[in-house]
């Protein structure tokens, strides 16, 4: 399948250098629109496919149209876009909050997927869930679940409005835990560390605890037992997480952000 990314920033080269390094596309089957100087040097030394820098005839050749651009440049893209949409094209959408429906409506095709990446697809660590318009056939669905996967996990969802809340959980989630990394990192300095010093403890703090979770079957809460042993450390510090009541503001905050990405997806 030949590719056409149009948009050539962090999501967009993020997506590239995915897919050509994982070798499910050659250089010759990916294409990037791109009209920034700054962005297109970028992407020339990075040397992530051909590069265009207006709309043209080559997009004819493509089967897989990429949109990893802003939604609010999205509507001076979709005229420039929508002549040289035909049939044999699949329009996959990473712009947050703009629907299936908007998309197929502006670039009159029905073949539309949408999806959700977050900020660590840049480095293949990434969750992306999407959502395929039933017009697809199974197996470029599963091809470009494959695509996908190259920036690290995919799930495939069947309620549009699930998108909202994967953009809520792990759209939003890394400055989640960027906020929690911070707020130990700043009172281990009052401790007497230095900066470099409590960036690395809690850095891989962070890091051995995710480990621990993914090689074993214990939940969450069966690891907060096994570390907090009766009348010690941990369970001081979780005894104020709960009169503090944390864990409901976390949850209430993503509420907060799955009511944000439902009312833009409105707009």
């Amino acid at each position: 399948m030949n590719v056409l990314i149009i948009g050539g920033g962090n999501m967009g080269r993020s997506f590239a250098g995915s897919f050509l390094n994982a070798k499910i596309l050659t250089h010759k089957q990916l294409a990037i629109i791109e009209r920034d100087h700054t962005q297109i040097q970028e992407l020339n030394r990075l040397k992530l496919g051909q590069i265009f820098t207006e709309f043209n005839n080559s997009i004819s050749e493509r089967e897989l149209i990429i949109l990893a651009i802003k939604p609010q440049d999205a509507y001076s893209v979709y005229p420039q876009l929508k002549p040289f949409i035909t049939d044999k094209h699949i329009v996959l959408s990473i712009m947050a909050g703009v629907k299936i429906t908007e998309i197929e409506h502006q670039l009159g095709t029905n073949k539309v997927i949408r999806a959700m990446p977050n900020l660590a697809c840049q480095i293949g660590m990434g969750v992306t869930g999407f959502m395929v318009s039933e017009t697809i056939p199974q197996k470029d669905t599963d091809f470009i679940r494959k695509l996908l996967e190259t920036t690290g996990a995919s799930i495939q969802l069947y309620d549009e409005d699930k998108l909202n809340a994967i953009t809520a959980i792990s759209g939003s989630g890394p400055a989640y835990i960027f906020y929690f990394m911070d707020a130990m990192i700043q009172k281990t300095i009052e401790y007497g560390f230095s900066l470099t010093e409590a960036s690395k403890i809690v850095e891989q703090t962070f890091l051995g605890a995710v480990d621990l979770y993914k090689v074993n079957d214990l939940s969450c809460k069966e690891w907060i037992n096994r570390v907090a042993s009766k009348g010690g450390t941990t369970e001081a510090a979780i005894k104020q997480f709960n009169q503090s009541a944390v864990a409901d503001g976390i949850q209430k905050g993503l509420d907060s952000a799955l009511l944000r990405s439902r009312e833009l997806s409105k707009n």
